[in-house]
């Protein structure tokens, strides 16, 4: 893996061979559906659970037909379209349950991966003296422990969260997607 930054120029180049309104509509979708999270996140996030609930089981299912073109990795792909279906049937047929357990363990996925960073920003802090490292890891930890504590109030807060996210998340896409329409013309 390269740990090279893009420079401005290869940024440039690479956004301004997007097309400006693809830019757009995602912003737009990431507009609407930052609204829909913020206003009415248990019906939205119900809806996005099972969402990806069929899209895991038909996600598997092309898995498995993938096989008779590329015979490669055949018990990995075999294992992963099984779980997918399974997990896509589970989530479609208790989709309250599916969107409580997803979410949590989101939540539990955050905490831990908080605890990681916390830790490895800890060891950098050690051996290169920073203290702002430190700090960072520190607060890195308390957020992990916090949201493993409390894995369920995190849980409800989520889905609010990601909807500010998505929001502003879109309307930054949408002001893009003039900036780059004025680039390219």
């Amino acid at each position: 893996m390269s740990n090279e930054v893009p420079s401005n120029a290869e940024i440039a180049a690479s956004v301004g061979s997007m097309p400006w309104w693809l830019v757009l509509v995602w912003g737009l979708m990431a507009i609407i559906i930052g609204i829909m999270l913020i206003t009415t996140p248990v019906i939205t996030t119900y809806y996005l659970v099972l969402f990806m609930g069929a899209y895991w089981f038909v996600g598997g299912i092309f898995t498995l037909v993938s096989l008779f073109q590329d015979k490669s990795n055949m018990g990995w792909k075999i294992f992963l379209a099984v779980i997918s279906i399974l997990a896509g049937i589970a989530i479609m047929s208790y989709p309250l349950w599916g969107e409580v357990i997803v979410l949590t363990m989101l939540v539990f996925l955050i905490g831990f991966w908080g605890l990681l960073i916390g830790g490895t920003k800890l060891y950098e802090a050690y051996r290169s003296k920073d203290a702002g490292s430190g700090i960072l890891g520190i607060l890195s930890i308390i957020f992990g422990i916090i949201l493993l504590i409390f894995p369920y109030g995190a849980a409800l807060a989520l889905p609010l969260v990601a909807g500010v996210f998505a929001l502003l998340g879109g309307i930054s896409a949408a002001v893009m997607s003039f900036q780059i329409k004025k680039a390219q013309a």
